[in-house]
């Protein structure tokens, strides 16, 4: 039985929206009767086969953008995508800009500075309407001549791809076994941080699991859930300018994707910083101050991550850290001199 109400991410919600406008075919959505956005607003429905869209909210359809020019006297439109040129003196009197905004949040500070990049362009009469759309800001579904065409003007050209915005603020997530050292050396990190002057916030995977996460149990779906809501707040911070440290194990690759997104979304390219700490299963054993690892041997606690349970090593970490040998400090501020570089 598909679940009654399901509530999607804000890139699921842009692909309601292309297909609802004729921008795309019908999304891949996981079953459900009902979907709603991220603050709660009915966007379509379903009957197991097909999909009604209801309503999306924040994205204006194509051809109500087009009858709104033509209604302001705008009989030929032109538009341009994303970033505007280095000499807006080349761009005609009259343009629409269609801003890529599809799975960034409304409220992003990305978004944000990248519609405030157009307003040096209303200089001498000329007029500049914004038009956010559903399309992804860094690999657009539609060929952008189409999507000029979907909103009834012609491409004066694009700026796709070019000056992301950044907002300064970092998220580096500690990834490593149980017992690897990561809290450890992250506290080191804030420490040092700190005394650099920087405004850093420390999220432990056991301070957070006992706060943001109580209640939550060590299934895969709820220790999914655990990072994920560690990698919304980190981004959240990140988004602000701020740098948010944090230590979870974090043991699958997707999840760590899904975070490095988020973070990627709100403070722009670049502000996530995965670091692995690469202490071996045998050295994390030897450790084991808690007891954890002799229990799982002995099963008592299922699905232990190394043990029972797998730990994808990641493949794409900015920093690994290599413990054997290596006192903290060392390792603190290998983490620091690769942030330093970026």
């Amino acid at each position: 039985m598909p679940t009654a109400r399901i509530r999607l991410s804000d890139a699921q919600v842009a692909e309601v929206a292309r297909y609802a406008f004729g921008l795309a075919g019908l999304p891949e959505l996981p079953p459900a009767e009902e979907y709603e956005d991220t603050q709660g607003v009915l966007v379509a429905t379903s009957d197991g086969e097909s999909l009604t869209v209801v309503e999306v909210p924040r994205w204006e359809a194509p051809a109500a953008v087009a009858a709104r020019l033509r209604e302001q006297g705008w009989t030929f439109p032109t538009a341009w995508v994303d970033a505007p040129p280095d000499d807006v003196s080349v761009l005609p009197e009259r343009l629409v800009v269609l801003l890529t905004a599809g799975g960034t949040p409304p409220d992003s500070a990305e978004l944000s500075a990248r519609a405030g990049a157009w307003n040096g362009a209303r200089t001498g009469g000329r007029e500049v309407v914004v038009v956010p759309v559903p399309l992804s800001p860094y690999f657009p579904e539609i060929p952008v001549a189409e999507l000029a065409a979907a909103y009834g003007a012609s491409l004066a050209g694009s700026g796709l791809g070019v000056s992301p915005h950044r907002t300064g603020g970092r998220v580096l997530l500690f990834t490593g076994l149980s017992g690897a050292g990561k809290s450890t050396i992250a506290a080191r990190v804030v420490e040092l941080l700190v005394e650099e002057g920087r405004t850093v916030t420390l999220l432990d995977g056991d301070e957070v699991r006992h706060h943001l996460s109580a209640g939550l149990g060590f299934s895969r779906a709820d220790r999914d859930t655990n990072v994920l809501r560690i990698g919304w707040v980190a981004a959240q911070i990140a988004k602000h300018g701020g740098i948010a440290v944090c230590a979870p194990i974090a043991p699958y690759a997707e999840v760590r994707d899904a975070v490095r997104r988020e973070v990627e979304t709100q403070a722009g390219p670049e502000s996530f910083v995965l670091v692995h700490v690469a202490t071996s299963l045998a050295d994390c054993e030897a450790r084991d101050r808690k007891g954890l690892y002799a229990k799982a041997r002995r099963g008592e606690i299922p699905t232990f991550t190394g043990i029972s349970d797998p730990y994808e090593v990641p493949t794409d970490a900015e920093v690994t850290v290599e413990t054997a040998g290596r006192s903290v400090d060392e390792c603190a501020r290998q983490v620091l001199e690769a942030l330093a570089g970026r």
